[in-house]
């Protein structure tokens, strides 16, 4: 059995306490790797503040020749990391090795804004007292940062933390989830091989105990959190006065306006709907649907969804398979339950074997139902229809605590512009599902889905504190 050591600023250790990572398809032991305790997170700390001012001075050409590295080397590799990943998650290999394709680009894009850290000019002679007088605008590393890292996006997630603060010049810590960290102990032996500072990054699987420790720690400057909302927002009353930037999740809701042909919707449908077994933050959750398509949409979305059955994630082919444990496959089941106790209707699905929930349609939800206002992260989909125009469909989205993505399908130019300025979320997707996700592009949400946005740029930009010169 493979094991994987820990890494900490630099060095591959062990601890006390080992972890046995488990395939939630079987059961297997895919390999055993270690949680740190506080006196390795510690190590890592000292080690990080060590090389902080080396770090803040490193050139560009340093920091994207080491994120240029990382990219090729995952290139090269590509199907080795894919089936670590596919294995630890149970993702289907398909969206595996799309995992690794936008890690890939991610450290890519990180590469190049390395090169563009922002700098500013500016006039300051808008008043008497500013007579010949300007002012230069430098950015600086914020400092020591803090990454916990969900199971769903076990590589491409963490990635989004670590590229961009190697591209701004700052020392972090990640903790990756306990039951997916085999994908970044990987990419660790990677960014070890760089010529960048050791002490910079640490990647340490850790018990919720030591790794709130990251949250209050005030020697952290940044904490950069993706998960669960209640665990999200309890994070930053507890995070002191660091900066807190929060992805946490929603129930990404979908209009399909009577104005849009359903040649293609259903496709795309069944990809946001069912994909990774639903356990995604913009998985398309609520389905606002037109009375005019309601009927034929509903029924070839039922048959498609008939059609997906659960496959070993290793299988070429596979679509969807098993939830990550037995524990959220049952708090799935029971959401479905209770929502059917209450006069939600059953479409199809709604059964469990163990970890695997088939793929569920229910319709007459109300939002008072667990699977309507909460997120269900996991593969089950509410669809509703509207009559009147795209106001009630837009009123329908808006009726959330959540508020990350919402895809809109429609022909209408109008009601793509109505869409677009009133639907209450981070990003509104064109003729497409929420689950599309650019890892150029401003990713986040608003109310209870976040803070702040990630995207490279725009996680460099909460990585750097601006400072002003006024001569």
């Amino acid at each position: 059995m493979k094991t994987f050591n820990i890494y900490c600023g630099g060095e591959f250790i062990t601890s006390t306490s080992p972890l046995e990572v488990k395939n939630p398809f079987d059961g297997s032991v895919v390999a055993t790797t270690f949680q740190a305790d506080e006196k390795i997170l510690e190590q890592a700390i000292q080690k990080a503040l060590a090389v902080k001012q080396q770090l803040k001075e490193l050139p560009s050409y340093a920091k994207y020749e080491a994120l240029l590295y990382i990219s090729n080397k995952l290139k090269e590799n590509k199907k080795f990391h894919a089936e670590l990943l596919s294995a630890e998650s149970a993702k289907p290999m398909r969206y595996a090795l799309a995992e690794i394709d936008r890690s890939i680009q991610t450290f890519l894009i990180a590469a190049e804004e390395s090169k563009r850290l922002p700098k500013e000019y500016m006039s300051l002679d808008w008043t008497v007292a500013g007579k010949q007088k300007e002012g230069i605008v430098n950015y600086f590393p914020i400092g020591l940062v803090a990454g916990i890292a969900p199971f769903n996006f076990p590589l491409n997630l963490a990635v989004h933390k670590l590229a961009p603060a190697i591209a701004t010049g700052c020392p972090i810590i990640l903790k990756p989830a306990s039951s997916t960290p085999l994908s970044t102990l990987s990419l660790a032996q990677i960014i070890d091989e760089t010529e960048l500072p050791k002490g910079a990054l640490s990647i340490l699987p850790m018990n919720r105990k030591t790794g709130n420790l990251l949250v209050t720690d005030e020697r952290f400057n940044l904490l950069s959190f993706t998960g669960s909302p209640v665990v999200g927002w309890e994070m930053k009353k507890q995070a002191g006065k660091k900066k807190v930037v929060l992805e946490l999740g929603g129930n990404a809701g979908v209009i399909i306006s009577d104005t849009k042909n359903l040649d293609d919707v259903v496709t795309k449908s069944m990809i946001g709907a069912f994909s990774y077994s639903g356990q995604i933050c913009i998985h398309a959750q609520r389905f606002v649907v037109h009375e005019k398509l309601f009927d034929a949409f509903l029924t070839e979305l039922k048959k498609q969804t008939l059609l997906l059955k659960n496959e070993n994630p290793h299988a070429e082919g596979t679509v969807i398979s098993s939830m990550i444990d037995e524990e959220n496959a049952l708090r799935v089941e029971q959401w479905v339950q209770e929502a059917l106790s209450q006069g939600a209707e059953l479409i199809c699905g709604g059964k469990r074997t163990g970890t695997y929930v088939e793929p569920t349609i229910l319709i007459k939800c109300t939002d008072t139902m667990k699977v309507y206002a909460e997120e269900v992260f996991g593969p089950v989909i509410c669809v509703e229809k509207y009559s009147g125009d795209i106001k009630e469909a837009v009123d329908a989205i808006n009726n959330s605590k959540f508020g990350l993505q919402c895809g809109v399908f429609t022909d209408s130019v109008a009601e793509l512009d109505y869409c677009f300025k009133h639907i209450e979320v981070g990003g509104v997707i064109h003729n497409q599902m929420p689950t599309i996700r650019f890892d150029q592009m401003p990713y986040g949400g608003i109310k209870e889905s976040g803070l702040g946005r990630e995207g490279i740029r725009y996680a460099m930009m909460d990585m750097l504190e601006p400072k002003i010169l006024v001569k």
